[in-house]
């Protein structure tokens, strides 16, 4: 709401995101520091960069050039991605959208910036653990602590549900069935919930753990699954700090099979191609990981060379006459041989 004195744009702002994002939408907590995050940023920008004072900024100053200009400092002064860009972009047109309904005076405006199209985003190769590089990064975190339990009972969660390290860490005991058929309820994005199947192993470790904690109590229902030692819920930067020192030492044991990088996504990508080389469904598979479509799936199943190196091979017939496979027929034909030498040569 718009008090007397209060500018336009900071009123829009506080609208959106308590009416519109929080009331409305219903938006997680992790979605509302995202998109804060990204205002937050804008705003900044319009203050330090455009020499715009803050208790003067206006709706006409969120406008197209604006938000281009501040789009393309992110990216020559803070090198993000174009992905990042394309995220930060489409926080900017969801306040734009809400906007059409609350400011019909400065539609053109609005339209101007929904209009900015997104970066032609370079195809990234999906990073992912073989089983074996999963078991040996679960063989080197230590179970003679409680420390150590409770991150081989996390870490072995985050890779048989799939689940992000958001949606890990916003888990309660009320959220994990213990009795068959185990399973994970997450919240994902929109605060869309789903039903993960997990195996007895990854349960007999999650029961443990929460014996261990006292959180099978009815009075620990609400209280997060994995906290820190303040009580509070792991933060998806603890939980990568977690998983990478763990990586790290299975690195120094098996650098074949373990990168020396890899955050909780990479866990979340390994169940997935590990499911699409099991020949799982992929309805299954975007079902298990949350996504809105096949399609987001579909990479995994394009990301698995070996799979279609595989596939080709076992499809392969030889319609080569044994000629054309003799190597003497070549090494005989000296002139040939020569000629092909020099190209490009002369």
């Amino acid at each position: 709401m718009k008090t007397k004195n209060e500018p336009a744009l900071q009123a829009y702002i506080a609208n959106y995101f308590q009416e519109y994002l929080v009331s409305e939408r219903g938006v997680s907590d992790h979605t509302l520091r995202v998109y804060a995050y990204t205002i937050k940023a804008f705003v900044d920008y319009l203050y330090r960069i455009k020499h715009i004072s803050i208790d003067k900024m206006n709706l006409p100053d969120f406008n197209r050039r604006n938000v281009n200009d501040f789009l393309d400092w992110l990216q020559s002064e803070k090198h993000i991605t174009d992905r990042t860009r394309n995220n930060r972009l489409a926080t900017l047109r969801s306040f734009a959208k809400y906007m059409q309904y609350e400011d019909i005076t400065h539609m053109n405006q609005w339209h101007d910036i929904l209009s900015i199209k997104k970066k032609n985003e370079a195809k990234t190769i999906v990073q992912y653990l073989s089983v074996e590089g999963i078991r040996s990064l679960l063989k080197v975190i230590p179970t003679d602590t409680k420390e150590g339990r409770r991150n081989l009972a996390l870490i072995a969660l985050i890779y048989d549900s799939g689940a992000r390290a958001q949606e890990i860490a916003d888990l309660t005991p009320s959220d994990v069935r213990l009795t068959y058929p185990y399973q994970v309820t997450l919240f994902g994005k929109g605060r869309k919930s789903r039903l993960v199947p997990i195996q007895e192993e990854s349960c007999q470790l999650l029961k443990s753990y929460m014996q261990e904690h006292s959180l099978l109590n009815a009075y620990n229902n609400r209280h997060p699954l994995f906290y820190n030692a303040s009580g509070n819920k792991l933060t998806t930067a603890g939980i990568t700090y977690i998983l990478q020192k763990y990586i790290t030492m299975a690195h120094e044991v098996d650098p074949d099979n373990v990168p020396a990088h890899l955050s909780p996504h990479g866990l979340r990508h390994s169940k997935a191609m590990h499911l699409v080389a099991a020949s799982v469904n992929l309805v299954y598979i975007r079902d298990i990981l949350g996504h809105v479509s096949v399609k987001t799936t579909e990479i995994y199943a394009r990301a698995d060379s070996k799979q279609k190196r595989a596939a080709v091979e076992n499809a392969y017939k030889n319609i080569l006459p044994d000629v054309a496979l003799s190597e003497s027929h070549w090494e005989e034909n000296s002139e040939l041989i020569d000629w092909l030498s020099r190209l490009g040569k002369e």
